[in-house]
């Protein structure tokens, strides 16, 4: 399994007690969907290492897990701050009109008038917006703030992501204007 095949389902906080226990930090929409897990990867360095889950207690963000052979506060420890996986797999599907940021790589923007501007190649997260940064057949970088409002539809089928793209914003990444 590789990080390319999964998603990050949260983090390991800090031990909870004595015993081995973990407290986790989940970074999905629906946490609760998640408690009937039997195992989970844990990124040490570059690598997802198994583990299993003998019980887990899921609130509204965070969770309580033990999992089997760590039975110790120095073994939890070891673990504090370390990454938690899961396979691509048990994500739920998404809706008709949403999609994974993991998904859409590779996509084509196509813009209101059905003109393609070119592949996202990224996208950044920047605070609470997302970016788009897609680059044309000409290989100029254009950076699209995209808002939940300018989705049109994700055509999956053809790989295509319909947005309503602001007038003149791909103007001045294509169009550059000589100011000396």
């Amino acid at each position: 399994m590789t990080l390319d095949d999964c998603f990050q389902l949260g983090y390991i906080i800090k031990p909870h007690g004595l015993k081995g226990e973990l407290q986790l930090f989940l970074d999905v929409d629906s946490p609760s969907d998640y408690r009937n897990l039997e195992s989970v990867f844990v990124r040490k360095g570059q690598q997802l290492v198994p583990f299993f889950i003998e019980s887990l207690q899921v609130g509204p963000t965070k969770a309580i897990v033990a999992f089997e052979d760590i039975v110790s506060l120095e073994q939890a420890e070891e673990l504090r701050g370390l990454e938690l996986y899961l396979p691509l797999s048990f994500l739920p599907a998404a809706g008709a009109n949403e999609f994974y940021l993991h998904e859409i790589e590779g996509f084509i923007v196509v813009n209101q008038e059905g003109q393609p501007l070119g592949a996202i190649n990224n996208i950044v997260e920047s605070g609470p917006q997302l970016i788009f940064v897609i680059e044309n057949e000409e290989g100029v970088e254009i950076l699209l703030p995209y808002q939940k409002q300018l989705l049109i539809r994700i055509d999956r089928e053809n790989k295509e992501i319909h947005l309503t793209v602001p007038e003149g914003l791909v103007e001045v990444y294509t169009n550059p204007t000589d100011e000396n």
